[in-house]
C-alpha cells in the first residue's frame, strides 16, 4: 500500500489524493458527519470513521483523537470544534473578551486580530482546532437574539473586522502550531429575517444580497478562511443548506472558496421537520449533497442515508469524493496527522489564562467601551468622595460576559447566579468589583443591587435611594441578560425590563449626579436614560476584564475612544434605523416620531474634543487607474491626549437604481495630544465608488459622488465635497 499520505513532504493535495483513492464508500461519508462528542463517541469513531466531534474538551478529546489514530483503519485524525466565539469562553480559566459587538466598537482590525489569535492559542493547547467564529451577519434589527454576536450593522466594517479575526484565529500558516480554523457564519442574511425572528424566512432579492450581505463573506475567503458555516433560514422559499446556487455557484465558483462547507445544527434535519421542504429525511440528504454541503453538523441520520443513496445511484459518489476531499486537505494543511495530532499540554500552563493574555481582554474592553453622554461629571474627581454603586448588572457575571461563555447554553427564565460547578469564575471582575478596586481608601463606595434585570418584584428601590442620598455620585449599572440574548431569544420590546426604569427614575429624584453603565447585549430603547442621565458609558458585554475597564473609564485613566458600529432606535417601532438607509420614504418620518435614532452609527464621545478641518481631494475627477486620495485635518482641541476614529462615507448622487444615502467605505483611528493637529489621509480606489445594478453586477456609472469626513454618520459631524466620475460604465 502506498503511503503519500502519511509523507509529510507531500503537499495537503497529493496526500488528499491517495487517502481518498484508499477508503471506502462509507469511510467518505463518516467524514462528512459532526456529531455531538457526548452521543456515543466510540461507536462514531469505529463503526462510522466520523471526522468530527462537537462539545468535547480536555482529556476526552485526547482520548478520542488517539482512538481514531490507532483504532480504525487508515487512522484519519478528528476535528474538534467549539464555539469560542469571545475567547475560548466554554473552558474554565481561559481569557474571557468583550462580545463580537463590544469589540466592533473598538473600529481596530489589529485589536481584533490580536484577540483572535489569543484565543487561537488557548483553544489550540486544549486539543480543540475549529472555532465557529467569526460571525458575519449583519444587525439590522434590534430585536433579533443575535445581535451581540455580530460586528454591528455596516457591511464595510463588518468586512474588515473578520478579516481581521479570521487572521488571528489562522495565522500567517494554519500548520502553525498554535492555529486554529475559523468559521465565517452564518451564510447568508441570517440576521435579515421577518420580524427579526431567529431562522425564520429571509426576504432579500439577489441584488439586496450582493449589496450588502455578501462583501463581508467576499473578505472572509479574501482572508483565507478555511471553512464556512451555512445558515438556517431559508431565502425566497429555499433554506441555505439546500440552495445549489448559492453554495456551489456563488461561494465556491464565483468566490473561489476552495474550503469547508459545513451546516449549522441539524440543518438538514430541518429542511424535513421544520422547514417541510422534504417529506423524508432522506430526500433532504439528497438535497444538501447536491447543494454542496461538506460537512452535516448534528444530523445523525445523514450517514445511512447518505450511504443509501450513492449505492441506489441516486447521488454520484463523485459529489462524495470533493465533499471528503475538501475535509481532508483541511486536515492535511492544520498538520493533524503530523505534529499537531496531539496538543502541546507543556504550553497549557504558559498561556491558558496568562497575565498577557488577561491584559490583552483588559485592553480589547478599554477600546470598546462607547461613551454616549456626558455633562461633565466623568471622568469622576477629588471632589468626589462617596460613591453609590446601584444596579442589577453591577455585580453579575452572567450578564457581564454575556452569551456563548460558561455554563449551560440555555437558562431558566428568571436565572439566579448560578455558576457552571466546574466553572472558576474568582479571576471574572465584575463592574462592581473594578470600581471597589480602584476607588481604594480615597472613596466610600456603597452597593444596592436595586431591582432584578427581569422579576419586577424582586427589587429593593428603597435600599437603593438610601445608599444614593448619602453619596457624592450614583453609578447605576442596568442593561439586559443572557436570557435576553442569544439563539431562539429574539425580543418583540426594547425597553428596559423589570424594575429598572422605577429605580433610575428613583435615584435621578434624589439630585444626586446619575451615571448610566450599560451592559447589554443588544441597543436598548432608552430615550428617558438620554434625556435625564448625567453620564451614558456604553461597556456591551465587556469580558472578564470589564470591570477594570469600565472604572479606568469612569475614573478618568484612559481616556474614551469607541465609536457605536451600530445604531440606537428610539423606539422598537422606528426601525430600521441604521445609518445606510435607501432614499424615497415618502414624508421622511413617522406621524409620532423623528427619524433621526436616538444615538447614531459612527458616534462617540471623547473627555477631549476635536475639530474638522480642510477637506480636501486630490483630484476632483476620478481617475480609473489612480486611486483618489482624500485628505483632513483633525485637531484635539482640549486638554487631554485622545484617540478619534475619523470616518469615509460615500454617497453616489445619482444612480441607476436606489443605492444607500451613504456608506462607509474607510476608517482610521488617529491620536492626538492636547492642541496637535494631524492631517489623516484615505486611499480610495475605483472599487469604493461602486454598486450592484439592476443586473446584478458592481459597476461605476458616471456622475457625482459627495465625499463626507467625520466623527459619525450624522450628516452634522460630517464634512462634505463632490467628485465626479466621467469615464465609461465600468463592471467589476
Amino acid at each position: 500500500m502506498s503511503a503519500i499520505y502519511t509523507d509529510s513532504s507531500k503537499s495537503p493535495k497529493e496526500r488528499t489524493k491517495d487517502l481518498i483513492s484508499k477508503m471506502t464508500l462509507e469511510e467518505k461519508i463518516g467524514q462528512m458527519c459532526q456529531i455531538d462528542g457526548n452521543e456515543n463517541a466510540e461507536f462514531w469513531i469505529k463503526e462510522r470513521n466520523i471526522g468530527s466531534f462537537l462539545h468535547v474538551t480536555g482529556e476526552k478529546a485526547i482520548r478520542l483523537q488517539k482512538m481514531a489514530a490507532e483504532e480504525t483503519r487508515l487512522g484519519i485524525p478528528l476535528l474538534f470544534g467549539i464555539d469560542a466565539i469571545h475567547g475560548h469562553a466554554f473552558h474554565s480559566g481561559a481569557t474571557v473578551f468583550p462580545s463580537q459587538l463590544a469589540l466592533s466598537s473598538s473600529w481596530n482590525p489589529q485589536l481584533v486580530e490580536k484577540v483572535g489569535n489569543i484565543t487561537a492559542k488557548e483553544v489550540s493547547v486544549t486539543g480543540l482546532h475549529w472555532t465557529f467564529s467569526p460571525v458575519l451577519c449583519l444587525a439590522r434589527d434590534a430585536r433579533w437574539g443575535r445581535v451581540d454576536e455580530t460586528f454591528g450593522e455596516d457591511p464595510y466594517l463588518t468586512g474588515k473586522l473578520a478579516a481581521a479575526m479570521i487572521r488571528g484565529y489562522q495565522g500567517e500558516d494554519l500548520s502553525h502550531p498554535e492555529s486554529i480554523l475559523a468559521c465565517a457564519k452564518h451564510f447568508i442574511a441570517y440576521g435579515e429575517t421577518q420580524g427579526a425572528r431567529d431562522a425564520s424566512e429571509s426576504d432579500v432579492s439577489e441584488r439586496k444580497l450582493r449589496s450588502i450581505f455578501l462583501p463581508p463573506f467576499k473578505d472572509a475567503v479574501d482572508a483565507g478562511c478555511a471553512t464556512f458555516m451555512v445558515a438556517y433560514q431559508a431565502i425566497d422559499g429555499v433554506p441555505c443548506s439546500a440552495n445549489k446556487w448559492l453554495l456551489k455557484d456563488v461561494l465556491k465558483d464565483e468566490l473561489g472558496f476552495e474550503g469547508v462547507v459545513i451546516t449549522d445544527w441539524d440543518n438538514v434535519g430541518h429542511m424535513h421537520n421544520l422547514q417541510k421542504i422534504a417529506s423524508t429525511i432522506k430526500e433532504s440528504c439528497e438535497i444538501a449533497i447536491k447543494a454542496g454541503n461538506d460537512m452535516i453538523m448534528s444530523t445523525p441520520d445523514f450517514f445511512e442515508n447518505a450511504v443509501e443513496l450513492v449505492k441506489e445511484g441516486v447521488i454520484s459518489e463523485s459529489l462524495i469524493d470533493d465533499a471528503c476531499s475538501r475535509i481532508l486537505e483541511i486536515k492535511f494543511k492544520l498538520g493533524l496527522f503530523d505534529h499537531k495530532r496531539y496538543p502541546d499540554s507543556d504550553k497549557y500552563k504558559i498561556f491558558m489564562g496568562c497575565q498577557e493574555h488577561i491584559k490583552a481582554s483588559y485592553e480589547s474592553a478599554l477600546e470598546s467601551i462607547v461613551l454616549l453622554k456626558n455633562n461633565n461629571v466623568l471622568p469622576i474627581t477629588d471632589n468626589v468622595k462617596k460613591i453609590a454603586v446601584i444596579g442589577p448588572n453591577a455585580d453579575d457575571v452572567q450578564a457581564q460576559l454575556g452569551d456563548w461563555s460558561f455554563g449551560p447554553r440555555y437558562h431558566p427564565e428568571i436565572p439566579t447566579i448560578e455558576y457552571h460547578p466546574d466553572y472558576d469564575i474568582s479571576n471574572i471582575v465584575t463592574i462592581l468589583e473594578g470600581i471597589k478596586k480602584r476607588a481604594g481608601k480615597d472613596f466610600e463606595v456603597y452597593y444596592e443591587k436595586g431591582c432584578h434585570v427581569i422579576d419586577e418584584k424582586n427589587e429593593n428601590i428603597k435600599g437603593a435611594v438610601e445608599i444614593a442620598e448619602k453619596s457624592d455620585i450614583v453609578i447605576a449599572v442596568i442593561g439586559d441578560t443572557i436570557v435576553l440574548n442569544g439563539e431562539t431569544r429574539d425580543r418583540a420590546a426594547l425597553d428596559l425590563t423589570g424594575a429598572q426604569e422605577q429605580l433610575l427614575k428613583a435615584l435621578k429624584n434624589t439630585g444626586k449626579p446619575l451615571i448610566v453603565v450599560l451592559i447589554n447585549g443588544k441597543p436598548l430603547t432608552i430615550p428617558w436614560i438620554k434625556e435625564n442621565a448625567d453620564a451614558i458609558v456604553e461597556a456591551w458585554n465587556p469580558g472578564m476584564e470589564g470591570g477594570n475597564a469600565v472604572s479606568s473609564i469612569l475614573f478618568g485613566d484612559y481616556n474614551p475612544c469607541g465609536k457605536l458600529s451600530i445604531s440606537f432606535p428610539k423606539g422598537v417601532g422606528q426601525q430600521p434605523v441604521y445609518y445606510n438607509q435607501l432614499p424615497g420614504w415618502h414624508g421622511g418620518k413617522y406621524a409620532d416620531m423623528e427619524p433621526e435614532p436616538l444615538f447614531h452609527f459612527g458616534y462617540g464621545l471623547s473627555y477631549t474634543t476635536f475639530e474638522y478641518s480642510n477637506l480636501k481631494t486630490s483630484k476632483t475627477v476620478i481617475d480609473c487607474n489612480e486611486n483618489l486620495i482624500v485628505s483632513v485635518q483633525v485637531k484635539n482641541t482640549g486638554n487631554v491626549a485622545g484617540s478619534e476614529i475619523v470616518q469615509l462615507y460615500i454617497n453616489d448622487i445619482y444612480t441607476s437604481v436606489t443605492t444607500p444615502i451613504k456608506e462607509l467605505k474607510e476608517f482610521k483611528k488617529v491620536f492626538l495630544n492636547p492642541e496637535e493637529t494631524k492631517t489623516v489621509e484615505f486611499q480610495l480606489p475605483l472599487t469604493s465608488f461602486s454598486f450592484v445594478n439592476a443586473n446584478c453586477k458592481r459597476c461605476v456609472e458616471p456622475g457625482e459622488f459627495e465625499i463626507m469626513v467625520g466623527s459619525s454618520s450624522r450628516d452634522e459631524d460630517l464634512l462634505k465635497t463632490i467628485v465626479a466620475y466621467q469615464g465609461e460604465l465600468k463592471e467589476f
